[in-house]
């Protein structure tokens, strides 16, 4: 009998938990490269930017802001995540570009000031923003 009563309340525990929240993950990523003869198309001599840094900001179902900042990595590619109730998830978002810090690449290309999208994805996917490009404040002479 005290084995029946511990299973009901453990029973009733898992239910009380587990009744009607349920949980919502996103994920928005990109890249951040230098394009470094300003030609507007990627080549041998473009690489990605370690260390830019993104903004992210995004409104949720029930209508509250939430900002968010990231730095890419050593492949350029920055990721912002948020698990949070379903009822609260992403709406809309707007990623942009904040800085470059590679001292030779740190003038935003065209195109690059930003980009806005709808959020409609179920859980557990992610969104790809277009690529953001930064260039060099003088073009290298290999270029011309």
């Amino acid at each position: 009998m005290e084995k029946q009563k511990t299973l009901m309340s453990l029973i009733l525990l898992l239910l009380l938990f587990t009744s009607d929240v349920s949980a919502w993950t996103g994920e928005i990523h990109g890249r951040v490269v230098c394009d470094v003869c300003g030609d507007s198309s990627l080549g041998p001599e473009d690489h990605i930017l370690e260390g830019a840094e993104v903004a992210v900001l995004c409104i949720t179902k029930s209508g509250e802001v939430l900002n968010y900042q990231a730095f890419t990595d050593a492949k350029g590619i920055y990721t912002v995540a948020e698990t949070m109730p379903e009822s609260d998830r992403w709406d809309a978002c707007l990623a942009r570009p904040i800085s470059s810090f590679h001292e030779q690449c740190t003038q935003l290309g065209e195109g690059s000031i930003g980009v806005k999208f709808s959020y409609n994805h179920p859980s557990g996917h992610s969104h790809t923003v277009r690529t953001f490009v930064y260039r060099p404040t003088s073009v290298p002479t290999y270029c011309i």
